[in-house]
């Protein structure tokens, strides 16, 4: 849908009446738009898409990653997610740094290794990356609207409250 491309944050793209076909059209070209077109810089370092899973494109494993879920973790199916979908568009915003009030910045040591958390309170949505082994970019690993009785986003602000001293 062409009015898709003049979404602006906050705004969610309209995504809801399309088939499978169309949605994933539309959802490409704002992907490629923000994505795709030039290397994002977040907090001075270059953002790469997500490493390659199973021989698939690295490009092609972030839109997964931004347009899906994983619902079952031993046969890592991933399915088409709505809420994240519709804000596709507000990656790049909030890679840009363009949102300053009520946002939380941090890192913190996982089980799968450090994750670099940028979480937008207001909106309920949180973009996580892995910084390289050399520190001098990142991996954008996922972003999604944090939704739920309040337990994932509880489970954020734990995670803010246990981050390392410093951004990596």
């Amino acid at each position: 849908m062409p009015l898709n491309r003049i979404k602006i944050y906050n705004q969610l793209l309209d995504i809801v009446g399309m088939s499978g076909r169309e949605r994933t059209i539309s959802l490409e070209g704002i992907f490629k738009r923000d994505l795709g077109e030039q290397s994002p810089v977040f907090c001075g370092k270059e953002v790469h898409p997500t490493p390659r899973e199973d021989g698939e494109i690295p490009m092609e494993t972030l839109f997964r990653h931004l347009t899906t879920e994983m619902t079952d973790k031993k046969s890592r199916a991933r399915e088409f997610e709505l809420e994240r979908s519709k804000r596709l568009h507000w990656v790049r915003f909030h890679l840009d740094q363009r949102k300053e009030d009520n946002m939380l910045l941090f890192s913190a040591r996982e089980p799968e290794g450090i994750r670099t958390y940028y979480y937008d309170r207001n909106e309920k949505y949180v973009i996580v990356l892995e910084p390289l082994r050399n520190g001098s970019a990142y991996y954008l690993l996922s972003a999604y609207y944090v939704r739920g009785k309040d337990a994932m986003r509880n489970k954020i602000e734990k995670k803010y409250r246990r981050k390392l001293d410093e951004l990596y």
